[in-house]
């Protein structure tokens, strides 16, 4: 019993060992170095050990030999190998040694050449770590069905959670989740396969990150462990890791809403503004009717915010806000007055997140381009819709792709935004390139409510649709032939008069005619506009190749509002330095940069106006300045006619 005791208890000893082995162990290869050299390698190996997650610690089980080698480029402060260890630079030995390396700023995104070393360490461990396919029990158990379901059924037959998981070969740079993130998204109608170009270029904190998907980790980790701003700046990857590791580092408070920049036309007002998460209480896809222009004949996709005013509490009610309603519309930015549709199927155009103002949205379709809007709740839970909102603001301050009319157009862009930022996954499968086929793929997977379009009259009164106003107009043109005998069949004809034709029946129009009289006259200003802007810009670009002189004053003012709107749909050209979502510290910059180009928009956009007038061919302007007192007349009939019939008169 005595030596089957001793045994036992020898065996439990080695296990015990054994466990306590089971972690990673970084060991300095110190054969070479001195005591001072020894305890300043030591101390940062120790920094780095502390810095790292427990998990990543006990899952990472093995020993990795540090080591100071000389030769190695000044740029390049440490490297991994396969056999050798992580291998630092000896030329920042000393300075290490000395004290010196936590003073000395490098340029380079952790500052001091203490904090870049210890960054490097970071790194070259993560890619050891994403090497090893440390995969949880569940990850791994799913990795391996999906591979046997692809062995057996092919890439037909696997099932949408499998998408993306049969070729895994690193712990995290090869998650279908991180890739959404990183910007790697998939490639519509390619069984998820992934874009080979990354688009959240602007902002970065590290250029070197944008490489591939195995650099885009080492380097978001480093700043996961190291700055405690990560978390404010980088909300998603944050979270992701979070979760991954189940620990968090330490970090700062983060403001609850995101700045963004209000895209909106109105160049008199502040484009800058902040937006909460808590405060938006649904998310719809909003949809603009097909029309004949070639790049508009499947729709155009939209998400729509509903946000709530401030003060009221989050529910139904806030649908009825619709003045603080916010529109995510990704468009080709067109820097010039010219849209080439070969420059749009080669991808010339930048594709770019513009936030704009619902109201204008809906006048942009409804009233200029005559599209009806259809707005559709989609069913996405609460953390859902507020990580969704977050996603938009880093696209917003990050994104900069290419815009593709037919591959990556307005819907598949949509598509990725809905993807990265709610990780539903009924999207995870989803391919549709046509606005209108996503809506229709997304009702079919229960995404989208579109019920609430089965009664037109109900969706305009609750603000799911938007109607065109050809309807409108079509219905007011029915007043005028009911109470005045016109000869014109169509509203379209009616409008194709000249406005001294229309405004011969003024003097016998009665109050109901005259209010559709002017409704159609404002339509008609509309329509004249139209024609008076492309005929400047046929006249401007045949002029400019021409060197007409009469242009300079004109074109320069175009020139210059196309090339300083750009900061609307790319706000990182206002700030220098930092990377994602701007903090409290940058705000005040931000404010007086956007303040300023905005003032320089207005002035430029002021001086246009005075001279599009003179450009104008004599008869366009004749028409133009005829239909403005056409609305004026109408509107002092109207008043006369009110009046007459007895109508409250206000001081």
């Amino acid at each position: 019993m005595t030596h089957l005791a001793a045994w036992c208890c020898g065996a439990l000893l080695a296990m015990a060992t054994g466990f306590a082995q089971a972690q990673l162990h970084l060991t300095l290869d110190h054969s070479a170095l001195d005591a001072a050299q020894r305890q300043a390698s030591q101390t940062l190996l120790d920094e780095a050990m502390a810095a790292l997650p427990p998990r990543f610690v006990q899952q990472l089980d093995r020993e990795v030999r540090v080591s100071w080698r000389a030769g190695l480029p000044p740029k390049i402060y440490g490297q991994v190998g396969r056999f050798s260890g992580i291998e630092l630079n000896a030329e920042l030995l000393p300075k290490l040694v000395d004290g010196s390396a936590a003073e000395n700023r490098t340029g380079r995104p952790h500052g001091t050449q203490r904090q870049e070393l210890l960054a490097t360490l970071l790194h070259e461990l993560t890619h050891l770590y994403d090497r090893a396919r440390l995969w949880p029990a569940a990850e791994r158990r799913h990795i391996s069905q999906c591979r046997q379901r692809a062995n057996s059924m092919g890439p037909v037959g696997l099932p949408d959670d499998c998408r993306g998981q049969t070729e895994r070969r690193f712990t995290l740079s090869d998650d279908p989740r991180l890739l959404d993130l990183a910007g790697w998204p998939q490639r519509v109608g390619q069984r998820g396969a992934r874009d080979l170009n990354n688009g959240q270029v602007a902002r970065s904190p590290d250029s070197y990150e944008l490489t591939n998907a195995l650099e885009f980790v080492a380097v978001n980790l480093e700043y996961f462990l190291l700055d405690p701003s990560y978390t404010c700046r980088r909300p998603s990857l944050a979270r992701y890791f979070r979760e991954h590791f189940d620990w968090t580092p330490p970090s700062e408070n983060c403001a609850n809403d995101y700045p963004f920049l209000n895209a909106g036309r109105d160049f008199a007002l502040q484009p800058l503004g902040r937006l909460d998460p808590e405060r938006v209480y649904e998310v719809d896809y909003l949809l603009a009717e097909a029309n004949d222009a070639w790049m508009s004949r499947w729709g155009h996709s939209m998400l729509r915010l509903v946000v709530c005013a401030p003060g009221r509490p989050r529910g139904p009610d806030c649908r009825l806000d619709l003045d603080h309603h916010l529109v995510l519309s990704y468009r080709a930015f067109v820097g010039d007055l010219q849209l080439s549709s070969w420059d749009g199927l080669t991808g010339v155009y930048p594709s770019r997140l513009f936030v704009l103002p619902l109201e204008q949205v809906i006048d942009e379709y409804t009233k200029v381009e005559l599209r009806s809007l259809a707005s559709v709740p989609l069913r996405l839970s609460r953390n859902e819709v507020e990580q969704l909102v977050v996603r938009a603001a880093e696209q917003h301050w990050s994104y900069d792709g290419d815009y593709y009319f037919v591959s990556n157009n307005c819907a598949v862009e949509t598509l990725k935004l809905l993807r990265s930022g709610t990780g539903n996954p009924r999207l995870h499968a989803l391919d549709s390139i046509l606005p209108n086929g996503l809506l229709e793929l997304m009702d079919a997977r229960g995404l989208a409510n579109t019920q609430v379009l089965d009664d037109p009259r109900e969706a305009l009164r609750l603000g799911y649709r938007f109607d065109s106003f050809r309807e409108r107009y079509q219905a007011m043109f029915a007043v005028l032939r009911q109470r005045l005998p016109i000869q014109q069949d169509s509203v379209e004809s009616w409008l194709e008069q000249s406005a001294q034709a229309r405004r011969q029946w003024f003097d016998e129009a009665d109050l109901r005619a005259s209010a559709a009289l002017l409704l159609l006259e404002q339509a008609a200003l509309r329509r004249q506009l139209l024609l008076a802007q492309d005929e400047l810009k046929r006249r401007y670009l045949t002029g400019r190749a021409a060197g007409d002189p009469s242009l300079n004053k004109a074109g320069a003012a175009l020139e210059q509002i196309l090339a300083n709107s750009g900061f609307l749909s790319r706000p990182a050209e206002l700030l220098e330095g930092g990377y994602g979502l701007p903090q409290q510290k940058e705000w005040q910059r931000l404010e007086t940069s956007s303040r300023e180009r905005q003032q320089q928009l207005r002035q430029l956009s002021d001086e246009l106006d005075g001279e599009v007038r003179n450009l104008l061919q004599p008869e366009r302007l004749t028409e133009l300045e005829a239909n403005e007192a056409n609305l004026v007349a109408l509107g002092q009939h109207l008043r006369a006619l009110h009046k007459a019939s007895g109508g409250l008169q206000l001081p």
